[in-house]
């Protein structure tokens, strides 16, 4: 490596030398209320929007469950949006983070269903709309023992929560639980004279609430038992040789296809009463093929 001694000009003239340049006259007014306001201009933009706003909004967020830990902080990625008809231009972008702000402000953001009901109607009042709606994505951890050993560690699942109000209409509440299970296959189990190849398969639900849903059940503790309690055997994220030994011999004992799968974590989410309607997929990653079995169903109650 070759040195030279080097003679460094002051700071203000290395940035000129990396091309800044003096600031130049500035004629546009410097006042909100003097400023043109393009996106609350009023004509006929030809057609209403559907949704715009934000997404991919990174924020903290506390969390409370009926597993341990019971109370815990995560990072979310949140996305609001609301409808603007044809003749508005657009929306007002930073009333979105503006509303978020004001929620950590006031205490922090904890995304129970009331929580969001009342940040939609906020949000919508704010953007001067009469819609708006939220979609809260986070991991959920939970403490899982070893089955033997009762060595505890921390398994996480992909959760979402998501809220839409309409100011004639009320709220539409949803959310949804992706959670990873082993499943043995039933066929290799039954054409072998010894063992049977498993795999690793994610449960994903996607559940829509009943109106009079208040979250007397934590719903991601129940999406969690209708998926685990119906696998071949749970995922662990410590086991010792004994605990290895019970969850081998429970997925043996246990052989599931895909479509026993999502058949019967169907059957566990049509019992929960607060569940409106729901889908159903399962997907599981071949342990002796390149590709994935995938299935699906779909239910509504009403």
């Amino acid at each position: 490596m070759m040195t030279r001694k080097i003679n460094l000009p002051p700071k203000k003239e290395r940035h000129k030398l990396f091309g800044s340049v003096e600031p130049g006259l500035k004629l546009k007014p410097t006042e909100k209320e003097q400023m043109p306001d393009l996106q609350n201009a009023k004509k006929d933009f030809l057609f209403t929007i559907d949704s715009v706003g934000i997404s991919n909004v990174k924020h903290p967020i506390m969390l409370k469950s009926d597993l341990n830990p019971t109370q815990q902080t995560t990072i979310a990625s949140f996305k609001m949006t609301s409808k603007i008809f044809h003749d508005s231009k657009g929306t007002n972008m930073s009333r979105f983070t503006e509303q978020l702000e004001t929620y950590r402000q006031n205490g922090g953001f904890t995304p129970s269903i009331k929580s969001l009901y009342d940040f939609t109607k906020e949000l919508a009042e704010r953007l001067k709309q009469k819609d708006a709606s939220i979609e809260v994505a986070f991991p959920w951890f939970y403490e899982r023992k070893g089955p033997s050993s009762e060595l505890i560690g921390l398994n996480h699942a992909d959760a979402t929560i998501s809220v839409s109000y309409v100011e004639d209409v009320g709220f539409i509440s949803s959310a949804s639980l992706t959670c990873a299970v082993t499943t043995l296959c039933p066929c290799s189990k039954e054409i072998s004279e010894y063992s049977a190849h498993n795999q690793r398969g994610y449960v994903t639900m996607n559940v829509e609430f009943t109106e009079d849903y208040i979250e007397e059940k934590d719903w991601k503790a129940a999406l969690l038992n209708a998926a685990e309690s119906n696998a071949s055997a749970m995922i662990h994220p410590v086991l010792k040789r004994p605990d290895e030994k019970m969850v081998t011999e429970t997925a043996y004992e246990n052989p599931r296809f895909v479509e026993d799968m999502v058949r019967l974590v169907a059957a566990d989410l049509y019992e929960l009463d607060f569940v409106q309607a729901f889908t159903v997929e399962c997907r599981n990653e071949e342990s002796i093929h390149l590709h994935d079995a995938i299935a699906s169903l779909s239910y509504r109650k009403d």
